[in-house]
C-alpha cells in the first residue's frame, strides 16, 4: 500500500464524473481503476491490470458474491417460471387497496427479509414489481423503498449476515472477547443511527410527510401521468427481467413462493448466517419440488436455472468492476489517507461523528461496505482506545457509515442488485435515492453531535 496523499482521490473522482456524464457505471469504474493502476504501476499498467483482475476474481469474497447473486437469480427465475411469483402477487393484490398500502406492504415485507441485504433486494424487488406497477408507482420509488429495508434492516437485526460478519470482525480486532462478538455488536445497535433513520424515513415518504424530491419527483410524475413505471434507459433491465415468463398450463401455487422464501431465511440462519449455503439448499429443494410435482420437465427446469443466472450478469459485472476499483484504492492508500486527514479534528466526544462522516465518505466513494472496514476497523479501534472514547458508540457510528455507503453509492452491491430486481439502472436508482440518503445522513450527524454534548 502506497501513501500518495490527495492523489489517491483521483481515480474515484474520475469514476463519479464519468458516471454522472455517461450514466455507464461499468465503463466508469474500469476507467477509474485503470487511472489508479497507471499511478501505481506506471509503464507496467497492463501487467498490473492483469494481476489485479486475477486477484479480484480469485478472491473468496468476490466468488461468494458471484455465486450468491447468480444462484439467487436462478431461484427467482424458477419461482417466476412456475407461476409462483404471479400467485404471490395476486394474493398481495387482494390485500392491497391503494398505492400507499402497496408501498407499505413492500416496506413490511423488506423488514421480514432481515437475514441478508442481498436476499432482501432480490426477493422483495422482484416480487413487488407487478403489484406496484398496478398502482403506477415508479420503479425508482420501488427501488428506494426496497433498498431502505436491505442493509439498514440487516444491520439492526443482529441475526443476519451483517451481524455475523461484524461480530467476527470485532473479535478479530480485540474489541470483543472470543465468543462475545455478537453481544458487543448488539450493545451498539441503539447507536447505529443511520440504519434506524433510513428505515423510518420510508413511512414518512410513503405518507407524503416527506415529498418526492428532485429526480424522484420527475419519476413519480412520469409514472402517474403516463403509466410508464419503467424509466427510459432501463428497458434492457426490464427485458432481462421479463425474459422468463410463467409457463402456460402450469397451475400457480402460492406455496411454491412462500415456502422457498421462508426456507431461504431459516436455512441461512441454520448455516450460521451463511447465505450461500442457504441458497444452495433452497435451490436444490425447489428443483426437487418442481420435478416431483411435474410442474416443469427436466429441460425446462434446468434451462430456467441457467437463464436466471444469466439475468444477473450485468449487475455482477458492475460489482466485479467495483471490487477492482476497491483493490486499486487499497493500493493507493485511500482509506488510510481519509482517516489521517481527519485525525487533527478528533476528540473523544466528537470521534463517533468524525468516524461516521469520514468512513461514510470512504464507503460511499469506494462502494465497499465490508471490505473497507476490514482495513479501517483496526485504525478506528486504536483511535477510540487512545482517546478514551465510548467504544459502543464508535462501533455504532462505524456501522452507520457502512450502511450509508451501501445505501447511497451508485455501484455498491445493494444499489446494483436492488436496481436489477426492481427494473431500473443503478444510476437511476442512486440519483433518485440520494436526496433521502443525504437527509438520513444529516439527521444521523446531528444525532451524534447531540450525543457528544448531552
Amino acid at each position: 500500500m502506497q501513501d500518495l496523499g490527495i492523489v489517491s482521490l483521483l481515480p474515484t473522482l474520475l469514476v463519479f464524473i464519468l458516471a454522472i456524464v455517461t450514466r455507464r457505471p461499468i465503463e466508469s469504474l474500469i476507467a477509474g481503476a485503470l487511472v489508479g493502476l497507471g499511478i501505481v504501476h506506471g509503464s507496467g499498467l497492463v501487467t498490473g491490470f492483469a494481476d489485479t483482475t486475477l486477484r479480484v476474481l480469485t478472491d473468496e469474497d468476490v466468488a461468494w458474491v458471484i455465486l450468491v447473486c447468480g444462484f439467487m437469480g436462478s431461484v427467482i427465475a424458477l419461482l417466476i417460471r412456475t407461476g409462483a411469483t404471479k400467485a404471490f402477487t395476486a394474493k398481495m393484490t387482494s390485500m392491497v387497496r391503494s398505492q400507499k398500502s402497496a408501498l407499505y406492504m413492500t416496506w413490511v415485507l423488506g423488514i421480514f427479509m432481515f437475514v441478508d441485504d442481498y436476499l432482501n433486494s432480490l426477493a422483495v424487488g422482484s416480487s413487488m414489481r407487478e403489484l406496484t406497477d398496478k398502482y403506477k408507482v415508479s420503479r425508482e420509488k420501488l427501488a428506494y423503498i426496497v433498498d431502505s429495508t436491505a442493509a439498514p434492516v440487516s444491520v439492526i437485526i443482529p441475526f443476519s449476515t451483517w451481524g455475523a460478519f461484524f461480530g467476527g470482525l470485532l473479535v478479530a480486532n480485540g474489541v470483543a472477547e472470543e465468543g462475545q462478538g455478537l453481544n458487543v455488536y448488539i450493545s451498539a445497535i441503539p447507536y447505529m443511527l443511520y440504519a434506524w433513520v433510513a428505515i423510518f424515513i420510508v413511512p414518512a415518504v410513503i405518507s407524503g410527510w416527506i415529498p418526492s424530491l428532485g429526480p424522484m419527483r420527475k419519476a413519480e410524475e412520469r409514472a402517474q401521468t403516463t403509466g410508464v413505471t419503467v424509466p427510459p434507459g432501463a428497458e434492457h433491465v426490464e427485458k432481462a427481467n421479463k425474459l422468463i415468463q410463467p409457463k402456460t398450463g402450469v397451475t400457480p401455487r402460492i406455496s411454491m413462493f412462500v415456502i422457498p422464501m421462508l426456507a431461504l431465511v431459516l436455512l441461512t440462519l441454520y448455516f450460521d448466517k451463511d447465505f450461500l449455503k442457504g441458497v444452495y439448499v433452497t435451490l436444490a429443494g425447489t428443483l426437487v419440488a418442481i420435478l416431483g410435482l411435474r410442474m416443469l420437465d427436466m429441460n425446462d427446469t434446468f434451462d430456467t436455472v441457467i437463464d436466471g443466472f444469466k439475468t444477473m450478469i450485468e449487475p455482477l459485472a458492475v460489482l466485479v468492476a467495483a471490487f477492482i476499483l476497491k483493490d486499486v484504492n487499497d493500493a493507493l492508500g485511500l482509506p488510510a489517507y481519509v482517516v489521517q486527514t481527519m485525525q487533527p479534528f478528533l476528540t473523544p466526544d466528537l470521534l463517533p461523528l468524525i468516524v461516521f462522516l469520514t468512513m461514510g465518505l470512504v464507503s460511499f466513494t469506494t462502494g465497499s461496505n465490508w471490505g473497507v472496514f476490514v482495513i479501517i476497523i483496526p485504525i478506528v479501534t486504536t483511535l477510540a482506545n487512545n482517546l478514551g472514547a465510548d467504544m459502543t458508540i464508535v462501533i455504532g457510528a462505524t456501522l452507520s457509515a457502512s450502511t450509508f455507503g451501501s445505501h447511497a453509492c451508485f455501484y455498491s452491491d445493494a444499489t446494483v442488485l436492488t436496481a436489477q430486481a426492481t427494473g431500473t439502472t443503478s444510476m437511476q436508482h442512486a440519483l433518485t435515492q440520494l436526496p433521502y440518503a443525504l437527509i438520513g445522513a444529516l439527521i444521523t450527524a446531528a444525532g451524534y453531535l447531540l450525543i457528544a454534548y448531552l
